[in-house]
């Protein structure tokens, strides 16, 4: 009987596990690519943007990720990339995270 219970719960927390920007980028625009087989959400907000890797990859197949996300970040906002999100823009993420990157754009 508690089965039906727990699908609504459940059911709602998957919907949400979607990737999220972080804070500093709430209300950013939102681009979805595909880049060497890799799937990258880019969220932009002024200028800076912030690239969220999806899925699973082993170690091996993570070297080539920095500089796709540099590349997803530059395709989805049209803008070059000038370097990493400084101050209230940078990665809250440890140095070396293929998951999620921040970038300081120039339009």
């Amino acid at each position: 009987m508690r089965l039906p219970v727990l699908i609504l719960p459940v059911a709602l927390f998957l919907v949400a596990c979607g990737a999220q920007p972080s804070p500093v980028f709430f209300g950013a625009e939102r681009h979805e690519l595909v880049l060497e087989d890799i799937r990258f959400v880019v969220f932009r907000k002024e200028d800076h943007a912030e690239v969220i890797r999806l899925g699973y990859l082993s170690r091996a197949e993570r070297d080539a990720v920095p500089a796709l996300m540099e590349r997803a970040a530059a395709q989805a906002t049209g803008c070059t990339t000038v370097g990493p999100g400084r101050g209230m823009w940078a990665s809250p993420s440890l140095i070396g995270d293929t998951g999620e990157a921040t970038f300081q754009l120039s339009c």
